[in-house]
């Protein structure tokens, strides 16, 4: 059985045992409204980071698992944004939740290391002038706008507190980053210069999204994918996922490009099946289309789609068997996310599947969907442009495996010099395009 999309530590035994397992049954998804563009200060708000928030008790071959309990207690979590500005605002999530989340304070602070902050950084975030917040089951909210100069490229460490008891319900699995959290009933710590003595997850809890005021040529590429935009087997903390290495390259100044780069990957995720998260029909709306000034989007899905129906499990049938599909109806799935980008004005960027012969869920079948995938991607002209991840990540003399320089031992996912080769390959040229 592949092992393709989850983290390697979390906060409880039970959740785990769930990544472990790389798999689960999502089955819900509670969209989002659109983001609020303008500011009354002036400019524009522009969606600088995410993570597209899913389920955190979909359940793996048998029933949910018991959700991680927090009871006043802190969580801290750390982002690192991709364009900066002087003016910031949160979004937190309660989309999969069951009951009203009570968010007692939230502060926002630049990361120093560990659970630490920046001694003098800190800036508590306010709710409609509250310092608390309820969010109903299934609804985001987005914080007060708080005047808080931040250079490009700043880690940010977003602290909620729980006063009360919460299921953790909502977040998202694979962060590739160290999330804090204190001691149950340790009370509120969001403004500490360093949580105390806190276990941690690599699970971001409640935290989807973190936008700029910027200028009005300021838009968004959000980067819409699974496991491998998600940055899977990527060294954790030190943010070396391919849309990482985009986000510095359009911000370096020597290149006329001035865009934010948003994370939407969910490892696990497939284009027409739940696994982990809401699949990429279902959320496309809520984790593209209502990014704030998102004007492009990169789409690298598919490979779960032609995987995950040969997993096999020991003494079960496989448990995926009855979604088998065609590569026309993953057509079909491409030109619907086409389409419903080209009805709100944005670009829409194909990305090919990249090589996984010799994964765990690798077959001659998958391959040749693979191929057909990539042929419709490459040739139909029907995306607004093309990165070709499979040809620059292949093995030159294997083309259907990863080369060995890039494989992180899966031969499914890239290790950081793979994230980093296709992170270097995007002609920045393409995000010059206006719609």
């Amino acid at each position: 059985m592949s092992k393709p999309e989850f983290p390697q530590k979390s906060l409880s035994s039970v959740t785990c045992t769930r990544l472990a397992l790389s798999l689960a049954l999502g089955w819900v998804l509670l969209a989002a409204p659109a983001a609020f563009a303008f500011d009354e200060h002036g400019g524009d708000w522009v969606a600088t980071w995410g993570a597209s928030p899913q389920s955190e008790v979909e359940p793996v071959f048998g029933p949910p698992p018991t959700p991680v309990q927090f009871d006043n207690q802190t969580i801290r979590m750390i982002a690192r944004i991709s364009k900066g500005g002087n003016r910031i605002r949160v979004r937190l999530d309660n989309s999969f939740g069951t009951d009203s989340l009570v968010i007692g304070a939230a502060h926002v602070a630049v990361h120093a290391s560990g659970a630490g902050l920046v001694p003098g950084s800190d800036h508590q975030l306010t709710f409609g002038g509250n310092a608390t917040v309820t969010i109903p089951p299934g609804a985001p909210t987005v914080s007060d706008p708080v005047d808080f100069n931040v250079p490009d490229l700043t880690e940010l460490a977003v602290s909620i507190y729980l006063p009360q008891p919460t299921a953790g319900l909502s977040g998202h699995t694979l962060g590739v980053q160290t999330t804090y959290v204190a001691a149950p009933g340790s009370g509120d710590q969001t403004g500490a210069v360093a949580v105390t003595t806190p276990t941690t997850t690599l699970i971001r809890y409640f935290l989807a999204g973190i936008d700029v005021l910027a200028n009005d040529d300021i838009k968004a590429v959000v980067t819409f994918g699974d496991s491998i935009t998600d940055g899977f087997n990527s060294t954790v903390d030190a943010n070396r996922r391919w849309p990482d290495r985009l986000a510095e390259r359009l911000l370096d100044r020597r290149h006329p490009q001035n865009r934010t780069v948003v994370n939407e990957g969910i490892s696990g995720n497939r284009l027409l099946h739940n696994v982990i998260g809401p699949d990429a029909l279902s959320r496309f709306d809520r984790d593209v289309i209502s990014q704030a000034h998102v004007e492009f989007v990169t789409v690298l899905l598919g490979i779960n789609d032609v995987g995950f129906p040969a997993i096999s499990v020991p003494n079960s049938p496989p448990p995926f068997a009855s979604q088998n599909i065609t590569s026309d109806q993953m057509i079909q799935a491409y030109r619907q996310l086409i389409a419903r980008a080209h009805a709100k004005g944005i670009k829409i960027i194909g990305a090919t599947l990249t090589p996984f012969e010799g994964a765990g869920y690798a077959t001659a079948e998958g391959e040749a969907k693979r191929q057909a995938a990539n042929h419709f991607i490459r040739s139909s002209g029907e995306f607004d442009a093309v990165i070709d991840f499979d040809r620059v990540t292949r093995d030159p003399t294997h083309p259907t495996r990863l080369a060995p320089q890039y494989d992180s031992g899966d031969h499914l996912h890239p290790n950081d010099l793979g994230y980093k080769a296709m992170g270097d390959s995007i002609d920045l040229a393409i995000f010059q395009q206006h719609p």
